[in-house]
């Protein structure tokens, strides 16, 4: 008796190691999250706060102030992270000119240049995923150009981030495309954004999604709290620029929050739960901060998902502010602001987020749902390109934030669910390739009977 529940014991004890394993099957992750380098991260986030402003409109002759410096030397940095990979990366200047005329912001005309570094995939190159820091910052007074604005968390923490997993994934080969980008202008009306989602909408991107980074290295908030796990995943509902027919089908069929961008931003949720336990990813169903805005909201507003990604405890003190003491408080965004190891963290968080994404095969389409006034929930799809093992469907109660059951359905294009009433729950259907890297989910855009 003793023996058989021991047997019974074991047994039950290896499915769950079996279960625990198989959902972390790519070592490579682990070895991506391990190559991060804070004392990296930390050289290039003093390099940036020392060019002293990196205002929009501040100095693009000096070698060693202003935003012409910084943004010269962001790309010598990708060049040089290039040559190392063999010509890896294309790296170049995507630019457009403002005037007074565009922005409130804007005190005189301008080129606002983004630095772009493109690692272009194996096998889906015109597919992108893309990571984005911004390059300006601002002291008090946005308009101010001349004053000294070091931006050390807003925003060189995230453009430091986005140069570290440059150096780190293309080490690797991808089957999507990899971008890492610095835009300009966030200050001033997100201006960089559109700028490159603009540029992208021509040349036919199909983008995967946006992961864009604006303050990553806080972890003192202005209200007390220092937490060094906790970071924030914004995303808004559904695309801006939707049909009113999709906006009728989702008052019937629900969707409310199961956007493109809602989709991304628990697949980047689900990375960190599975690879990186030790980290609080917090889902806020909402685009930005409460009415403010990123340099991930002019990609939405053209129909691609984008998401932002950024600390939990916010230090107002140090955003926007010019360098001085007032009753014995300290204010400005300077370097003694960061912490390093938790930008390395949230850096990892990217990266092992795009590797996967760049790895997996892309996304079903026209996923169709049926089963109405029926015992039983139908899907279809059409099957992708790619080196497929199968499809993977997802459902949850209409209530649940997060995907909760799964089942792997194979190498097919439709399935019966017997037994899940289709009234009860959400669906959504993603791919699954033979490296055991999946797709975003996707969410029912038709019915069928």
């Amino acid at each position: 008796m003793i023996k058989n529940i021991t047997s019974a014991v074991l047994l039950l004890f290896s499915g769950l190691i079996f279960q625990q394993t198989s959902a972390q099957t790519d070592q490579r992750i682990y070895k991506i999250i391990d190559s991060v380098s804070a004392d990296r991260i930390e050289a290039d986030i003093r390099k940036l706060a020392g060019f002293g402003t990196r205002n929009t409109f501040s100095d693009t002759v000096s070698d060693t102030r202003g935003i012409g410096a910084a943004r010269r030397w962001i790309k010598s940095e990708f060049e040089e992270i290039s040559e190392n990979c063999e010509g890896c990366l294309d790296v170049f200047y995507q630019k457009d000119f403002v005037t007074p005329e565009d922005g409130e912001r804007i005190p005189h005309a301008a080129w606002i240049v983004n630095v772009v570094a493109i690692q272009k995939g194996t096998k889906f190159p015109n597919r992108y995923i893309i990571m984005s820091g911004d390059i300006d910052s601002r002291a008090s007074d946005a308009m101010d150009f001349k004053i000294d604005a070091p931006g050390a968390n807003d925003n060189a923490s995230g453009m430091a981030g986005a140069i570290e997993a440059a150096r780190v994934l293309s080490k690797y080969d991808f089957e999507s495309s990899i971008v890492y980008v610095g835009l300009s202008g966030e200050e001033q009306g997100l201006f960089g954004g559109k700028g490159l989602a603009q540029y992208a909408k021509k040349n036919n991107w199909e983008i995967i999604g946006v992961l864009n980074n604006d303050m990553i290295g806080n972890i003192e908030g202005v209200d007390g709290v220092i937490d060094n796990r906790t970071f924030r995943i914004f995303s808004e509902p559904v695309p801006p620029n939707e049909t009113e027919q999709e906006r009728t089908m989702r008052r019937f069929y629900g969707g409310e929050v199961d956007g493109i961008s809602r989709q991304l931003a628990r697949y980047v949720h689900k990375m960190t739960e599975t690879y990186m336990p030790e980290m609080n990813p917090m889902m806020i169903y909402r685009l930005d901060r409460f009415g403010r805005g990123g340099h991930h909201r002019p990609f939405n507003d053209l129909g691609f998902a984008g998401i932002r990604i950024m600390e939990a405890h916010e230090n107002y003190n140090r955003q926007h502010q010019d360098i001085r003491t007032e009753n014995g408080i300290a204010y400005g965004d300077v370097v003694e602001g960061v912490n390093f190891n938790y930008a390395k963290k949230l850096t990892a968080v990217n990266a092992i987020s795009m590797a996967s994404l760049a790895w997996a095969p892309p996304a079903p389409e026209n996923v169709k749902i049926g089963g109405i006034v029926e015992p039983s929930v139908k899907l279809k799809w059409d099957k992708v390109e790619g080196e497929i093992a199968g499809y993977k469907i997802y459902w949850r109660e209409t209530t649940a934030p997060q995907w909760k059951y799964s089942r792997f359905v194979g190498d097919i294009n439709e399935f019966t669910l017997d037994g899940i009433v289709i009234d009860n729950y959400f669906f959504g259907v993603a791919a699954v390739g033979k490296n055991g890297h999946e797709s975003v989910v996707v969410f029912p855009s038709g019915v069928f009977r």
